[in-house]
């Protein structure tokens, strides 16, 4: 777990890898994420009308990777308001508010990956 968690850490993108709903075939998209000590945290870019978090809500298994390191596991969707906005904050600390508002038009979920 630390190795991947320190694998992240300096990180501004990773790379995630869902099975799709309709062709059951595996699809990338790099995204941008946060993490904490046990998980990382994804927000989709258009929220719950996103392509990759639909996917996730079917077969919520994902894997995420960068600079050959990869977590495989269950993605959990998170749809409490209260706990989306927390996760936005962590991205507007990251990336910067006005980048966050920019990328993310509708951030009314997010995912959590845990990272062990």
């Amino acid at each position: 777990m630390e190795a991947a968690r320190d694998a992240f850490a300096g990180e501004r993108e990773v790379e995630i890898t869902v099975t799709g709903r309709n062709t059951g075939r595996q699809i990338s998209h790099p995204v941008w994420f946060v993490q904490d000590d046990e998980a990382m945290f994804l927000v989709p870019i258009t929220g719950s009308d996103s392509d990759w978090y639909k996917n996730v809500q079917k077969t919520p298994m994902i894997e995420v990777s960068t600079n050959g390191a990869a977590v495989n596991g269950p993605a959990t969707p998170i749809t409490d308001p209260n706990r989306v906005e927390h996760i936005v904050a962590m991205f507007r600390e990251k990336y910067g508010p006005d980048q966050v508002e920019q990328h993310y038009p509708k951030h009314d979920v997010a995912v959590q990956v845990p990272l062990g």
